[in-house]
């Protein structure tokens, strides 16, 4: 006969509601006492059992009473000398008083006040169910995502996210807040995005995420193993997630402005080949030329004409009415179409406008476009075709980078703004290779403000956080100071993490909906915890999240030391020895010798668009013959024609 295990012991009770006159209980708020020796405090789940109604609360407050009246007895009792009130014969009763906040009650209907019950100290089962996981944690479809692990009183309890409501279709987005350098916001990031690959419901299909690294080393890393305690081993090992890196990372960072070697500190050359780089051409950039140029400088007639350059003109055989015809691909053969026109002008006599656009809006637009290569060098190029993310080819569970740190803050916002464009356009085609996108962003400070103009990025990003959900584009974004970014937003995110807060912070308008206790303990949270908000969570909870498994952007730095720039000869044979093995340095510079930079240029590029499995054939081949320049020819004006009329048009 098999001996049935022992029943689990009865709780114990560890202190009982009660109510006052000037505190009675409420459906969303009661007040309890326990003894002094209580292992509860700030953030405790507790719960009230009375018959058959169950209630669930987190503790926001609490309170130490004794018998006494007014400070004024105490003294008198000790005659004035702190020293002798320990020695008093009789020991003043003292209590614990909690307020806390209702989370649920079971039943839900009709909603009554808390009754006047034992309160016991809430185990694993009664986590889930205070926080209305057990919804979503054992359906039929499970949606649960973990966050952290809920601690108190020796109790760690695992914490989940509904990814209806984290990543979409409910609600979607998560922001973060806390103080700089205390491991909270890329830390609980790289932390998340690793649950989520882990645990994304398979009946939600592919997911990918893509991380701008907006400073320093912070996310240059992320395949690289960092060091985990036994302790974060443990909590890893309760949250079912893998202690391990990210296995499939892929790098992105423009070129710098000698367009050979890139502006990236991840060019160890241990790493360096997990980089890709991203240069971009007139085609790609034309689209955001709102990005790129002074809006006090271009005015309505100016976002006509480069409509119409960017409708009529580009990527497509062109005569400009001069008996040109053009093929304007790139930012040479646009210089050419405006020295075809403006020559044109001159020499028929008609240098006032041309098919309705003015001389001096095209010479402004002019000025305007082909000064983006050169404020952009490296990132905008004439060398050859672009360099790209992987659109409508991207890979389940890789986190793609597109590190723009020492990027300036142009170059930053049209990286993003086209960036987040393209996914928004793959994801409403289905095309782009994966269902649903987590887009990372840093600094939302500088990018979001609360005030200051409405620049495209600021657009973009209210762009993704009001209808985002609905394509699976997800914001995960991060700041210092919540109360000061954008209130659609930060408003927009179903899910709000607030790791350690500056007191100044806590004092905006913003919080007032927490305790004073629950503020000071914002204020002094320890490195790993984090205050979380979720839509199923009536109440913020306190969890904590163990250590990212990934090389920290200042460890890996003194691990993996970014390399100095090489020449230009052996910056293109590093490139091209990154794409086959087998080429010997030697070989690239007998090849380059003697060539214009931009030749050379043009051909590499041409090699990372096509990866052909023989590399050196296909530069060889890409960069041709050596030609002599032809000796300048006599130019020879066009006598100018008679108008048909005096009609500017």
């Amino acid at each position: 006969m098999i001996a049935r295990p022992d029943p689990p012991p009865p709780p114990i009770a560890i202190g009982r509601v009660v109510a006052t006159e000037l505190k009675p209980s409420t459906p969303h708020q009661f007040h309890f006492w326990t003894a002094n020796e209580t292992t509860i405090g700030i953030g405790a789940i507790v719960k009230v059992a009375e018959g058959e109604r169950v209630v669930f609360g987190v503790v926001t407050d609490g309170f130490a009473y004794s018998d006494l009246a007014t400070p004024l007895h105490d003294v008198i009792g000790a005659e004035g000398d702190p020293a002798r009130a320990a020695a008093a014969p009789t020991v003043r009763q003292e209590i614990r008083y909690w307020t806390a906040a209702v989370l649920r009650q079971i039943p839900e209907e009709p909603l009554q006040p808390v009754p006047l019950g034992q309160v016991f100290v809430a185990n694993d089962t009664d986590v889930a169910q205070a926080l209305r996981m057990d919804a979503y944690l054992h359906s039929r479809a499970p949606t649960a995502i973990p966050i952290g692990l809920y601690s108190s009183g020796g109790l760690e309890a695992p914490v989940y996210l509904d990814a209806d409501f984290l990543l979409g279709p409910e609600a979607a987005h998560l922001n973060i807040s806390g103080v700089s350098g205390l491991a909270t916001k890329t830390s609980a990031v790289e932390f998340l995005l690793a649950a989520v690959f882990r645990h994304f419901p398979p009946h939600k299909g592919k997911v990918a995420a893509v991380c701008f690294n907006v400073k320093g080393p912070d996310l240059c890393f992320l395949d690289q193993p960092g060091e985990l305690s036994d302790e974060d081993r443990r909590r890893y090992e309760l949250l079912d997630v893998p202690a391990r890196p990210f296995e499939r990372v892929l790098y992105y960072a423009p070129l710098k402005a000698d367009g050979v070697n890139l502006n990236t500190l991840r060019t160890h050359p241990d790493l360096v080949d997990n980089v890709t780089p991203l240069t971009w051409g007139l085609q790609e950039v034309v689209d955001f030329a709102e990005v790129l140029l002074n809006r006090d400088d271009i005015d309505a007639k100016a976002d006509a004409f480069i409509d119409f350059l960017r409708d009529r003109v580009l990527g497509r055989s062109f005569d400009d009415g001069f008996g040109n015809a053009h093929n304007v691909t790139t930012f040479t053969d646009l210089e050419r179409l405006f020295r075809g026109i403006f020559d044109g002008l001159e020499t028929s006599g008609r240098s006032d406008s041309w098919r309705t656009h003015h001389i001096a809006t095209m010479r402004k637009v002019r000025n305007r476009l082909l000064n983006i290569s050169t404020r952009c060098k490296g990132l905008v190029t004439d060398d050859g075709p672009p360099s790209d993310l992987p659109w409508g080819a991207f890979e389940d569970r890789a986190v793609y980078v597109i590190d723009v740190a020492n990027v300036d803050p142009l170059g930053q916002d049209l990286v993003f703004a086209r960036s987040v464009s393209k996914l928004r356009e793959h994801l409403e085609r289905r095309d782009l290779g994966v269902d649903a996108v987590v887009v990372f962003v840093d600094e939302l400070n500088k990018y979001a403000p609360g005030d200051g103009p409405e620049t495209y990025v600021k657009k973009m990003l209210l762009d993704i956080s009001e209808r985002g959900r609905y394509l699976g584009l997800v914001l995960f974004s991060a700041e210092q100071f919540r109360s000061q970014v954008h209130r659609r937003v930060v408003g927009n995110a179903g899910t709000q993490v607030f790791g350690r807060m500056d007191m100044d912070e806590l004092a905006t308008p913003g919080y007032q909906v927490l305790s004073p206790a629950t503020k000071i303990k914002l204020a002094t949270l320890p490195v790993g915890e984090l205050m979380v908000r979720h839509p199923h969570f009536t109440q913020p909870i306190f969890v904590r999240f163990p250590k990212p498994p990934v090389l920290r952007g200042r460890d890996g730095m003194e691990r993996f030391p970014a390399a100095i720039d090489l020449p230009f000869d052996d910056a293109v044979a590093r490139q091209l020895l990154q794409l086959d093995r087998r080429i010997r340095p030697n070989q690239v510079k007998d090849l380059i010798a003697d060539r214009t930079e931009e030749d050379v240029r043009r051909a590499l590029a041409a090699v990372r668009q096509k990866r052909p499995e023989d590399v050196l054939a296909f530069f060889r081949k890409a960069l041709g013959g050596r030609v002599a320049p032809d000796a300048p020819r006599e130019r020879r004006a066009v006598p100018p024609l008679n108008p048909i009329s005096d009609e500017p048009y």
